[in-house]
């Protein structure tokens, strides 16, 4: 066995992995290794990459280019043009990143699955009761990036982003391990709620990027802004910003999770289930020709396969 398979074998001890990842100064490491990453110097970056590849599968084959900076440009890398094909069909909408389906159902109760024996609220998700009432009867997937995955998130549909709300909190990890210890952890953590009016029809979905340890911190393109702070509450943008499909929404610091919430009206794709690995651009949910609002509607979105 290799000291690079000793190492990840140690690190899938999940108590072991839970104490290394979160029992830690976390914001001062976030400082810290946020400092250190965006050192542009040769040695500095080749040597952060070398140690993050022991920790993480690194594919650096689709980004756009080879060679770095820092490691904070290599984590927050472009990819290179047709690296991932987006489905035009004007009944699906997409995934908006790359991740691994951590959970899905439906919102008929407002509660919504974290992992196997923790759940939590959407209003305190959204730190809103009118938008959880809103998403009532909907469904919802959860992307989980890992470490080595591309980190960019982009519109899953034609829209237009009606608003944005930052969620100042916590950047516990959201790894498995640390999702079945902590509870209500999504609505801990630093966040941003991005709700979309999809074009045509005025449905709205919503979009929570949810920050984590190692630097933290979410980026979005169209204002310029990157969304970080250490003050509670949450601050509201309204803005107009049309996207179209596949089109760039932003770029986690680190992390992290990416939530996405449709109301009634949309199915999840016969393929998206517990444990499936995905990329941007590939079908997520179905969106149905006419939504009639009826009881026999109510479980219209809902889990398929496992999970």
């Amino acid at each position: 066995m290799t000291p690079k398979d000793l190492l990840r074998r140690l690190l899938q001890y999940e108590p072991l992995n839970f104490v290394l990842t979160n029992r830690i100064p976390r914001r001062a490491l976030n400082r810290a290794v946020g400092w250190l990453s965006r050192l542009e110097h040769p040695w500095v970056s080749a040597a952060g990459i070398a140690l993050w590849r022991l920790f993480a599968d690194l594919d650096l084959s689709d980004a756009r280019q080879r060679r770095f900076k820092s490691v904070h440009e290599c984590f927050t890398r472009q990819l290179r043009d047709g690296a991932r094909p987006i489905a035009r069909e004007r009944h699906v909408v997409v995934s908006p990143c790359d991740g691994l389906v951590g959970a899905v159902g439906s919102i008929g109760t407002g509660t919504l699955l974290q992992a196997k024996g923790q759940t939590y609220p959407l209003t305190e998700l959204l730190a809103d009761r009118r938008g959880g009432e809103a998403l009532r009867d909907g469904c919802y997937v959860t992307l989980r990036l890992t470490a080595g995955m591309y980190h960019r998130f982009h519109a899953p549909y034609d829209c237009r982003v009606r608003r944005v709300t930052h969620i100042a909190g916590d950047t516990w990890n959201v790894n498995p391990s640390t999702l079945k210890r902590i509870e209500r952890l999504y609505c801990r953590n630093e966040r941003a709620v991005l709700e979309c009016e999809l074009a045509p029809g005025g449905a709205r979905i919503v979009l929570v990027p949810v920050a984590a340890i190692l630097v933290a911190g979410i980026r979005l393109r169209f204002l310029d802004l990157l969304l970080h702070g250490d003050e509670a509450g949450a601050r509201v943008i309204d803005c107009d910003v049309p996207l179209s499909k596949g089109e760039e929404m932003g770029w986690f610091e680190h992390g992290s999770t990416i939530i996405l919430l449709a109301p009634r009206g949309f199915t999840l794709c016969p393929h998206v289930h517990t444990g499936v690995r995905l990329r941007m651009g590939q079908a997520l949910l179905q969106r149905q020709a006419q939504a009639v609002r009826t009881p026999a509607d109510a479980g219209a979105c809902t889990a398929a396969g496992p999970g």
